[in-house]
């Protein structure tokens, strides 16, 4: 499984994006990292479609970090078509948004997220919950294999 993606960031905001990159990368964990910047971009990725046709499905990413609140297609559609595939359903997904709206957090939990995180505001904070996300889904989890379509 050579160039597999291991984490798929789907972030709108460049800053938050940055930032976790960053501490990704500070932990040894962005090496097969793919930044999209919008929903439609993500699920266009993970179905291999559209700029992404030639990738194919077979190697899914080990983690997808989601985002909420972004243009074209929201985080909440991008895991709802996530987990109503096969293909897909299995693949973790951290909800990583600034949104503290139960409303949030009940539709997410609903549709099969993994965790759902609120980015915390100062820098070493959201930097430390971004490696703790890291070392948990790409060290410590332990993942099915990935389905075939």
């Amino acid at each position: 499984m050579h160039n597999q993606v291991e984490v798929l960031l789907v972030e709108d905001n460049i800053h938050d994006a940055e930032m976790t990159t960053r501490a990704l990368k500070k932990v040894n964990l962005a090496n097969n990292l793919v930044h999209v910047k919008d929903g439609e971009e993500a699920l266009d990725f993970i179905f291999a479609r559209g700029k992404f046709k030639d990738r194919g499905t077979d190697n899914p990413p080990k983690v997808i970090l989601l985002d909420i609140k972004m243009p074209k297609v929201d985080g909440i559609e991008v895991l709802r078509q996530i987990k109503s595939k096969e293909v897909s359903k299995s693949i973790p997904v951290v909800i990583m948004t600034s949104s503290k709206e139960e409303q949030d957090v009940i539709s997410s939990y609903s549709l099969g997220v993994n965790s759902y995180v609120v980015k915390p505001v100062d820098f070493d904070g959201f930097a430390r919950a971004v490696s703790q996300l890291g070392m948990y889904w790409l060290l410590t989890n332990q993942p099915p294999m990935p389905a075939s379509m």
